[in-house]
């Protein structure tokens, strides 16, 4: 009996310690999903600021606080109207207004979105707007800050509570607190933010890009620290770990920064304090601050910075850092310290291969870890620096550039790049999906997959002059020559020409491979640079109407070029200088050891570039070159370089690979490459192209590909192409 007794006192006990758990659990439920969520960026739950219930007191209140849940909730699904972009992705930037004021660094953003491939003047086929009110800086106490930004954007035409609008912002907040509020309603519109942090971060709809300094340039940019120096082998440095910068007195931000002395030994670590900023730091000042000062001033920061392995990025006022993208330049690894950054364009940036993430409550582990990192996993490390560097956050450009291919990715999301292709060389924004839904497609990734170009070429031949006699035609002639290629497969004829090309029956009947005569829609230079349907080969044989090459010149160069298929490669080589006199870049076709062009007139490439040449490239790049009629293979070379950040091949060392003539019976009409205006007409394109790109992409080279056994005192019979022998 007594046991019955004890049997229902303990079940009863159970039952109510049950009842009284679920009670806890539910009445704490919020605070369960809040230390889950704290976890992820080393926050403290009290940074969460969720709704109480005071926020459900009154209909108007509940109804603010659906909409404010709504903002946080959005995605592209349920914040962005498709349908504006069924024809296609384009970005409307609103007129600028003179009552409005701009910071230089807005003006920037602006400027990059206008030249950009994307941009339409026409808001009736934008997919996305862009506002020409400056909203990079809302704070109250800077001289850039905007007022009433609110009612200016409502006031928009397009505006429909901010949906497919996109806004930009690099500082929000102020002091003491400095939090991320923007201080107006930004509706259902992209945040595009630096410092952002994980808490307000919407993913898969805001973008968090880096915050840069109103001295970043426009285009172009700083080369990686790697390829701008011979400093491109060692991975150490003469300091292991080092920073330099603010040290906060008071307020937020100045935890960490006080606490960096604990970790420098002014040997292999360097962390370097100053309190000498802002107007009323001597009132502030503690014990150390003489010592750190004093400390300070005997390194110079670029030194420093070129001369560390790591580089320290702790957390200032906010969560971003100039010292990020330093550092990203300087080939020097960051060691983050900002407990919830999300770091810029996190969504396709693979950050686990270029920074080493470290606790701000760690601090004193930070010497050890850095340590701990292997030689070749620094190496890596740096290399990665470099190629994110160069191809995401070197220029406003670039910056602005992956902002849009971003959103580009979320609404073609049946062509969205890889992570893959964000992440390799040369990076997703050199890709176009339109192209090809496989990496094979892509010359880049051919030694990295494995793959090699398939063994046939389309010859391209750019025809301007009549054909006066079928015999000495230099047309026909390249014709037969080319015709006799193992290679070929295809033959096309761009004829741009004021008189038609010859009937068919006058061309060549006994050639063995097709010829396609096109003559509509050529009616500018570019045409020939043209992704034409019918190009259905991995390589492009460029070639001028009036070029010697004969057929083992054609299938060596071709056979080069399966070995090099991301670059150009051809006989007729140019290079460029920087002309003191004229204090601008230059163009000159002197005959010497060194070149960085190689010329289209006898060239072989990969057809991806004709599709880079007419969707990528800038009107006004295409606009100079057309109104010219003159630079369309300089701007090619222009472009490979470019994106490969390597200089063409040249194959032996023809001289002249062009007729003197354009014809033997039109003898009073001589070569275009004999006009003295001509030859200033490039000299001016290769400066106004580098004006353009914002810096000078060719690349020099002095190394020539000569088949073997070439020029060697041995019979002529060993050889393969014995033809080059008696050129």
């Amino acid at each position: 009996m007594q046991a019955i007794k004890r049997y229902i006192w303990v079940s009863v006990c159970g039952f109510l310690l049950v009842v009284g758990y679920l009670c806890l659990v539910r009445r704490h439920a919020g605070e369960g999903t809040i230390s889950q969520i704290g976890t992820r960026g080393f926050l403290d739950p009290s940074d969460y600021h969720g709704f109480s219930e005071d926020d459900h007191t009154s209909p108007k209140r509940r109804r603010a606080t659906a909409t404010q849940h709504k903002k946080q909730r959005c995605r592209m699904e349920t914040c962005f109207d498709f349908n504006l972009c069924k024809n296609g992705y384009k970005v409307y930037v609103y007129p600028r207004q003179n009552a409005y004021p701009m910071s230089n660094s807005y003006s920037k953003i602006l400027t990059s979105v206008q030249e950009s491939r994307f941009y339409t003047p026409d808001p009736k086929e934008a997919c996305v707007f862009i506002p020409a009110i400056d909203t990079l800086d809302q704070d109250v106490l800077s001289v850039d800050f905007i007022r009433d930004v609110q009612v200016k954007l409502e006031a928009l035409p397009y505006w429909n509570n901010g949906r497919n609008h996109i806004i930009f912002n690099l500082y929000s907040g102020t002091w003491p607190d400095y939090v991320e509020n923007l201080g107006f309603d930004i509706g259902e519109a992209i945040l595009a933010k630096a410092s952002m942090s994980i808490w307000k971060f919407r993913p898969g709809f805001d973008v968090s890009f880096p915050l840069f300094a109103k001295e970043h340039p426009q285009k172009g940019g700083e080369k990686g620290y790697l390829g701008a120096s011979s400093n491109n082998i060692p991975s150490s440095r003469n300091y292991l770990l080092a920073f330099k910068g603010k040290r906060y007195l008071t307020g937020i931000g100045s935890d960490t920064r006080n606490a960096l002395y604990h970790i420098h030994n002014g040997k292999d670590i360097v962390l370097l304090t100053t309190c000498r900023h802002g107007k009323g730091w001597q009132k502030n000042k503690d014990a150390r601050c003489e010592k750190d000062n004093s400390e300070y001033d005997k390194y110079d920061y670029k030194k420093l910075l070129y001369n560390s392995t790591f580089c320290l990025v702790p957390r200032g006022r906010r969560l971003g850092s100039f010292r990020f993208l330093e550092a990203l330049q300087a080939a020097c690894v960051p060691v983050l310290l900002s407990n919830g950054w999300e770091l810029p364009f996190a969504e396709v940036i693979d950050w686990t291969k270029v920074v080493i993430w470290g606790d701000e409550r760690l601090l004193l582990q930070m010497p050890s870890i850095v340590r701990s990192i292997t030689e070749p996993d620094i190496m890596k490390l740096r290399q990665q620096t470099q190629f994110i560097w160069e191809a995401y956050f070197s220029s406003v450009d670039k910056i602005i550039g992956t902002v849009l291919e971003i959103i580009k990715d979320r609404i073609s999301s049946q062509m969205r790049r890889s992570l893959k292709l964000w992440n390799t060389v040369p990076g997703a924004t050199a890709i176009l999906p339109e192209y090809a839904d496989v990496m094979q497609s892509f010359p880049f990734y051919y030694r990295h997959l494995g793959v090699t170009p398939r063994t046939k070429f389309t010859a391209v031949i750019y025809a301007t002059s009549p054909v006066m006699s079928a015999t000495a035609s230099p047309l026909f002639k390249l014709l037969r020559n080319v015709a006799r290629s193992t290679y070929i497969q295809k033959v096309i004829v761009l004829w741009q020409c004021d008189i038609p090309p010859p009937p068919s029956h006058r061309w060549p009947a006994d050639l063995g491979v097709p010829v396609l005569v096109k003559t509509r829609n050529i009616k500018t230079i570019s045409a020939r640079f043209h992704p034409y349907k019918e190009i259905e080969t991995d390589a492009v044989f460029s070639l001028d109407e009036d070029a010697l090459l004969t057929t083992d010149e054609i299938d060596f160069a071709f056979s080069v070029w399966q070995e090099f298929p991301e670059r150009i490669v051809g006989y007729p080589a140019r290079n460029h200088y920087w002309d003191d006199s004229k204090n601008r870049w230059s163009y000159t076709s002197k005959w010497a050891n060194e070149y960085s062009m190689v010329l289209t007139g006898a060239a072989v490439y990969h057809s991806y570039y004709n599709f880079l040449y007419t969707n990528l490239l800038s009107s006004v790049l295409i606009k100079t070159v057309d109104q010219a009629a003159n630079c369309e293979d300089i701007l090619l070379n222009f472009l490979v370089s470019h994106v490969t950040k390597l200089p063409p091949i040249k194959v032996t060392q023809r001289k002249v690979y062009k007729e003197a003539m354009l014809g033997a019976v039109n003898t009073s009409k001589t070569s275009p490459w004999t006009d003295q205006f001509h030859f200033l007409q490039r000299e001016l394109c290769v400066d106004t192209f580098a004006s353009v790109f914002g810096y000078m992409p060719l690349v020099r080279s002095k190394s020539r590909m000569d088949p073997l056994l070439f020029k060697d005192p041995v019979s002529n019979l060993r050889k393969k192409y014995r033809q080059i022998e008696l050129v």
